[in-house]
């Protein structure tokens, strides 16, 4: 039984990750795909945008300890990432998007995977530009 938890920034994520996303993975054999707001994000009284890193990673943490047979990952927006997650500030400001992408995926995985120790259970995405774009 393989299950996946994905940890968005916002609702149209969260309805992506159930009307589409879940359906595709189940025909590759994921049993459960469901997605949960970072951060409580329901009870905020600002929405949109992301939490600080700290209390992200709580929430990615406790997920990964709490059911040890599961898969994380993420689906957020680099645009408006707060400075405090790893790999948001970078040598070159001016670096490609993709670079600037990849390296808050690499550093948030090494992040977590301090942690927990195995590093394949949590696989972060971290798209450049906002998801609602891409739809």
């Amino acid at each position: 039984m393989l299950r996946i938890l994905v940890h968005v920034e916002g609702q149209t994520e969260e309805d992506f990750v159930r009307s589409v996303l879940a359906q595709h993975l189940a025909t590759k054999g994921y049993t459960t795909v469901s997605a949960r707001l970072l951060g409580n994000a329901r009870q905020r009284s600002r929405r949109g945008g992301i939490r600080e890193w700290g209390s992200v990673r709580k929430d990615i943490l406790r997920h990964l300890q709490n059911d040890r047979s599961a898969i994380a990952t993420t689906i957020v927006d680099y645009y408006g990432l707060p400075e405090t997650w790893p790999g948001r500030v970078l040598k070159d400001p001016n670096a490609p998007p993709r670079v600037r992408a990849e390296s808050v995926q690499r550093a948030i995985e090494q992040n977590i995977a301090e942690e927990i120790g195995y590093p394949r259970r949590f696989i972060p995405y971290v798209i450049m530009h906002e998801f609602e774009g891409l739809l």
